[in-house]
Order: structure tokens, then sequence, then C-alpha cells
């Protein structure tokens, strides 16, 4: 008997079929249960396993044989990866906040299709769960409510994230750790520790345009960097950047990147990590989707093989559990004064309130269950949006192979600009991140970053295809596949 909407039955049975082909378990021209054996084996009805099998065909994954039921499909031809980066060689300006800000008041409308801001679903986030804790909380200890918070940040949360740490190879104190309004603070903070207006900036290229609006707002220039879709960094172009220009700090997302997704190998990090501290240079590392690694034993973070304190570790906990909360932190090395005073002056402290429920939730052992779902749950999604994108984007388009998380790099053909093609997706009710918005020097405009971090459906499915439509519209001569 069906107890559920039937969206939420047919999309859990397309999902369970899903897993088993990606897992193998079905494999490639074997047929699938019919529809009235899986009718009986679910307990739901015929017309739902039959929605769930359209699904499955709209999403490339089996296909119907007259007079013989439903077959997994031979894997679609894989589109190419885009090739490293080649960014200019001089620092540049940045001037991306105005379109930035575009795309980012779109994430909060409920009638878009956010495939721009990459926003974890609600669906993703343990609200419930949360809130228990809050309440309990603000029983127990209700001058966490009326009181001042003051850098750096309660001691319960510091001690949980040093605890933390040591999966990503760093030895911390919580004695070394300032609790900050989420990672952009964090990143913010340390640049103005370490640098001052006028002042270059090395980093990837393309990078997260939240560390270009900083270095905007700073009144800094940033030295985009070619960089590997899979490996990150180019450390060979990065020393002939250092040895031309006067680099004053390095931001770097060394694990799971983005709009990227590319984890540096450990190798290249200790070589990072060597080559500026020769130079004196600060490292400022950006690790807010590292949690989301879909490897089993988490990656090193870049500050592991750090001896001078020279790394400066930021992270936070709004892509993965709470984004609402806004709280990060920061392990700044030897710049620990600097970045404490700066926090103080900035924001004064974060709410002890958020800062214990946090402390409470990693403590319990929920998150790291909740992680271990989000990584199953976003790997999956990263594929269909990757099928999505070979059957309905031009033949040329190419995309990347993220080691975690849930953005989608995709790199279309050069007639296509993705800014007019995000205006056009927007009057159609879907959002986009358009490539220029990830480049100080306006580059990528034939890009665009995929939020996959929604849960698929029909809706996300047909707003895919449509952006795939409107793409083909923009290379000349070009036509949209049959249907």
């Amino acid at each position: 008997m069906e107890t559920a909407h039937s969206s939420v039955l047919y999309e859990s049975v397309a999902n369970d079929i899903s897993a088993l082909i990606h897992s193998g378990t079905l494999g490639h021209g074997e047929r699938v249960p019919s529809v009235r054996r899986m009718s009986r084996q679910r307990r739901v009805s015929i017309s739902t396993v039959l929605q769930a099998y359209h699904l499955l065909e709209n999403r490339g994954l089996i296909e119907a044989r007259p007079q013989s039921g439903y077959y997994v499909r031979a894997p679609l031809r894989p589109a190419a990866e885009p090739a490293i980066s080649k960014p200019p060689r001089s620092p540049q300006l940045v001037g991306v906040h105005a379109l930035a800000s575009l795309v980012l008041e779109c994430g909060s409308r409920q009638d878009i299709v956010q495939l721009g801001a990459a926003i974890p679903s609600p669906e993703m986030v343990p609200t419930a769960r949360l809130q228990r804790i809050v309440s309990a909380i603000a029983r127990r200890q209700p001058q966490s409510i009326s009181t001042y918070s003051l850098p750096p940040g309660r001691e319960e949360l510091r001690r949980q994230i040093a605890r933390r740490a040591r999966d990503w190879g760093v030895s911390l104190t919580a004695d070394e750790i300032i609790i900050t309004n989420g990672c952009i603070e964090a990143v913010n903070l340390c640049l103005r520790a370490v640098a001052k207006p006028g002042d270059i900036i090395a980093l990837e290229s393309p990078t997260y345009f939240g560390l270009l609006q900083i270095i905007e707002s700073l009144g800094m220039k940033a030295l985009e960097i070619p960089t590997h879709p899979r490996n990150g960094i180019s450390l060979e172009a990065l020393a002939l950047a250092i040895q031309r220009e006067k680099v004053k700090a390095c931001i770097i997302m060394p694990n799971v990147s983005n709009p990227l997704g590319s984890t540096m190998p450990d190798t290249a990090k200790k070589r990072l990590v060597r080559m500026l501290a020769e130079h004196d240079i600060p490292l400022i590392e950006d690790g807010v989707y590292s949690a989301l690694h879909f490897n089993a034993t988490p990656p090193f973070a870049t500050k592991a093989y750090d001896k001078k304190g020279m790394v400066m570790l930021c992270s936070s906990f709004t892509k993965t559990f709470a984004p609402g909360f806004r709280v990060g932190w920061v392990a700044p090395g030897r710049y620990f004064a600097q970045v404490q005073m700066l926090k103080f002056i900035s924001s004064v402290g974060v709410s002890d309130l958020l800062q214990l429920t946090i402390a409470e939730f990693l403590e319990s052992g929920g998150y790291d269950r909740l992680l271990r779902t989000l990584r199953r749950t976003y790997a999956h999604q990263l594929e269909l949006v990757k099928h999505a994108v070979y059957r309905h984007f031009p033949r040329e388009t190419k995309v990347t192979r993220p080691s975690g998380g849930y953005v989608l790099w995709v790199e279309m053909p050069a007639d296509v600009d993705s800014v007019e093609l995000y205006q056009q997706a927007l009057k159609e009710g879907i959002g986009i991140a358009p490539g220029a918005m990830f480049s100080a020097s306006n580059r990528y405009r034939n890009c665009l970053r995929i939020n996959c971090g929604i849960p698929w459906s029909d809706r996300t499915e047909r707003a895919l295809a449509r952006i795939g439509e409107l793409a083909h519209e923009l290379v000349l001569g070009s036509a949209p596949p049959p249907a």
C-alpha cells in the first residue's frame, strides 16, 4: 500500500535502481525487473513503477525494448575534460562583485531551479536534530543567548575542531583556533592580516568568486595561476609567477576546489608549502569542501606540511550541515594575534548558542554519519547531472570529474556566452553561475558552474535540458539534438 506522496515514491524507486546500475549490480544490457515484479517487490502501484522507469529513461540509464521490457543502457560516451587553464600572466584588478551579487540574489528565490548558487539543499540539512540541540542548550545555558561571545570563541567547539584536524594530518590545539562567521570571514581576516591594498595575491584560475570579491573589496590585485581540473594549481607556473611578481600571499583550495573539484596530490602539497615558505609568502588554505571528498580516507591539508606557521587553514560547516548558522574557523599559525584582533574589531564574536550547538552535534557522532550520507548522495547526483549534460549540451562540451563536493564545471563551445545564457535561463526560472564570475580577467565566458546539491527530479532534468537547448541556440549554426 502506498503511504507517501507519489512523486516521492517513484523517485525513490528510480534512485534505488540507479544505484544498482552505478554500482555494477545491474550491468549494461541486463534486464531490469519487470514493471509488475517491481510493483510487487516495492508494494507500489504499476503507475508508480512506470513513472520511475520513465525517469530512468530520461536519465539515459535504461531503455525500453518492444515486447521484451526494460534494459540497462550502454553508457554514453563521456565528455572530454577541460584542459589546464591559461589565465593572463599579469596581476589584475578584480571586478566580479556586480555579477556575483546578481547570481547570489537568485539563490533565495523559491521559483528558481537553483543550479547556480552552491548551497546545500534544505533536504540535506539535519534541521530537526539541530533544532532539538538548540532548544536543549538554550534551556540548560540561557546565558548563551544573553552574553557576548569574544574571540577566539567557545573552547568546546575549538576542541572538537582540533580533534577533527587530525584526520587531515594537522596537529592543532584548541588554543590555535579562532571561530569566525563562516569561512569567507576567516579568509578575509587572514588576507587583511598579511596584505594591504595594492598587493598581489596569487590564486587558482578559475577560482571561487567569493575569494575574488574579498580581493576586490580590499583593493588588492589577483594573479591568476594556471590550474589543472584534477590536480589543482600548477606549481611550475606559480614558481615563475613568484620570480616575476612580488606576490604577497597565496590563496588556494587544495582539496575539492570550487569550481573545478580538483584535489592536489600530497607530493604537490608538500612542494607548495616548501616553495612558499622559502619566499616567506603566507598560504591561506580554504578547506571548506574538504569534508566532502569522496575517498574514504580524508585528504591531508597543506597545513599538515607546515613547519614555519605560514599556512592559515580556514574552513566552516556551511557546506555540510549548517548553512544558516554561518559558523567557520581558522587556524592562522604565526598570524594568530593579528587575526584575533581583526576578528574582534570586525564583528566581535560568534553566537555562543550556535557554537555550542555545533560542538554537541560533532561530539555526538551525528556529523560523521551525515558526512557518509552526503558523500554518497553528492557523488550520485554529480553523475546524474553529468549524464544530463552529455545528453543535452552541444557535442563539444567538456566537464570536470570532481574529487568531491557538489559542483560541476562545464566548458561549452567558444560561441556560447555563459553570461547571456545566464540571462536567458533566468527568464525561464533557471539559475546558473556563469564562468566569468570565477575569474579576475573575465575569462571562461563559455563556461558555467552547475550546483548538483539539489535532489534530482524531473524539474532538474527539464532545467538542464533547457539550458542545453539555449546553449545550442548560441552556437552558430547549431541545432539541439532530436528529442
